[in-house]
Formats: C-alpha cells, sequence, structure tokens
C-alpha cells in the first residue's frame, strides 16, 4: 500500500524512546539501481532488502516496522525541483538517488543507493531540516538528534555519526555506490529531516571544521 510521508513521520513518533546501537555503514555496490525518470515515491509497511537481496532486521531477528522510500534523477535548476544538481561536472545530470528510511523498535535506519554519479569518485553526505530548492543553502543545516546550541555546528560532540545521519560514500566504476547508516534514535516527528544534500568532499571530524564536506552539489527532497 502507497501512503504519504506524514504517515511515515506518524509511525516514527510512535516509536520514539526506543533504544540501540547506531553506526556508518561501508559502501557498496551490488544493488539494482534506483528507478531513473519516476516521480517521487514513499510506501510504506514493506520490507527493505539489503544490498544481497535480503529482508533487513533488527538485532532481534525482526523486520522493519516501517519503511518509507524516495527516489528522484537529478537534474539543474529550473528543471530540477526535487531532486537539483547544483555542479554538474559533480553530480551529472540523469543521476538517481534513492532514500530508505526504516523505523525499527531499535531507532532508524536510512539506506542511499545512487547511480549515474562520476565514477570512482567520493562524496559527503547527509539528511538537512529542510527541503530543496535552487538555492543549495536553502537545506538548512545537519539534522542532529541532540541539536547544537552554537551555530554553524562544527564541534565534534554533536557534528558526528551518532548525532547526525552521515551517509558518505565513494562511487564504483559505473558512479554507482550504496551506504546505510543505522541510529539508536527515531527522527522528530514535527521536525523530521526533509532532505538529502550531497557534498563534494567526504566529511571532516575535526574540531572546529567537523560535519563540513565542501561546497554542496546536489540535493534531494524526502519531505515538502
Amino acid at each position: 500500500m502507497r501512503r504519504t510521508l506524514p504517515f511515515l513521520v506518524v509511525a516514527v513518533a510512535a516509536l520514539a524512546g526506543c533504544a540501540g546501537s547506531g553506526d556508518t555503514g561501508t559502501p557498496h555496490t551490488s544493488v539494482k539501481p534506483p528507478p531513473a525518470g519516476t516521480p517521487w515515491i514513499v510506501s510504506s509497511g514493506i520490507a527493505d532488502p539489503d544490498a544481497s537481496g535480503t529482508v533487513a532486521t533488527t538485532g532481534s531477528g525482526q523486520a522493519p516496522l516501517t519503511v518509507g522510500t524516495a527516489s528522484g534523477t537529478f537534474q539543474p535548476p529550473p528543471d530540477g525541483t526535487q531532486a537539483i544538481t547544483y555542479d554538474r561536472a559533480v553530480v551529472p545530470p540523469g543521476a538517481t538517488a534513492q532514500v530508505t528510511v526504516s523505523t525499527t523498535a531499535q531507532g532508524v535506519r536510512v539506506r542511499l543507493a545512487v547511480t549515474g554519479m562520476v565514477p570512482r569518485r567520493a562524496y559527503g553526505a547527509h539528511l538537512h531540516t529542510m527541503s530543496c530548492t535552487s538555492v543549495p543553502d536553502d537545506a538548512g543545516p545537519h539534522y542532529q538528534h541532540q541539536a547544537d546550541p552554537s551555530k554553524p555546528s562544527v564541534d565534534p560532540a554533536y557534528a558526528n555519526p551518532r548525532n547526525e545521519v552521515w551517509l558518505d560514500f565513494t562511487t564504483d566504476s559505473k558512479g554507482a555506490a550504496t551506504v546505510a547508516s543505522e541510529q539508536a534514535w527515531v527522527f522528530d516527528p514535527v521536525r523530521p529531516p526533509r532532505s538529502l544534500v550531497v557534498h563534494s568532499q567526504l566529511t571532516r571530524t575535526d574540531a572546529g571544521s567537523a560535519g563540513t564536506a565542501g561546497p554542496r552539489v546536489a540535493c534531494l527532497t524526502l519531505r515538502g
């Protein structure tokens, strides 16, 4: 059954307060590419297959409780509105991205699959607080579970892959990659992340520049 993303947010809210363990996955590319040229799709109540084709499970062996998927094809503005490339040399028009959010009893799992990117290139990628527009900075800062009182957030105590959703990846020879991040918390039902932003560099972790990853080169809206 297809539903809209607010259904996912409601389901996430019902699971607030659950605990588990979190880490950032390692990129791999043995996965079918996301559909290209299709409208944004949000679905729920389905299992999330991993790259080997098996059903992703929680630590206790349970299947994910809720899965929401958004996918799109990057185009420069004004043609690109929900999936936008800001730098055609780094994210070529026609490249695709698919973000899958799985809410489990242990927390949240976010999976990113891309195709059509520059081959054998490293990228930074994070969930951000606002929707995409033709202006890269409009997507706002990184989504944080515990918000840093100082802005911009460059303190490793807050800007780290356990408090944010980092999805850095390196593409294969065909420009494809898949990466996942698991967190021991769930999204704020009132202010969930609304976009995935792709950056030109891998994410830094040192004090004073933690969380930075170079210019924003593409943006994919998860929820308007």
